[in-house]
């Protein structure tokens, strides 16, 4: 099932698809962004569970920011996990 979360104004990226198997992320794409940095990020996160990776990523910023693009990725998991991002159809 693939997953569209908007991330937030403060990064550079507008949004992360994120498609799972089961509880484990398959494949992560981020929209905008650094491409080498925010492709590493998904192919590191590909094998690891919803949680595992949320719980990775959760508290990472960016510079001076309160977020970062992986710790977007972490609430988007997180959504998930909860119920509040539903799947696209």
């Amino acid at each position: 099932m693939k997953y569209r979360h908007v991330t937030s104004p403060e990064v550079c990226s507008t949004a992360v698809t994120v498609e799972l198997e089961e509880d484990r992320i398959r494949q992560v794409e981020f929209e905008g962004g650094c491409p080498g940095s925010l492709q590493a990020v998904g192919r590191l996160a590909a094998g690891l569970t919803v949680r595992e990776a949320a719980e990775r990523l959760a508290d990472i910023r960016c510079g001076t920011k309160s977020t970062s693009c992986p710790a977007q990725l972490a609430a988007a998991l997180r959504e998930i996990e909860a119920g509040k991002l539903l799947p696209e159809s």
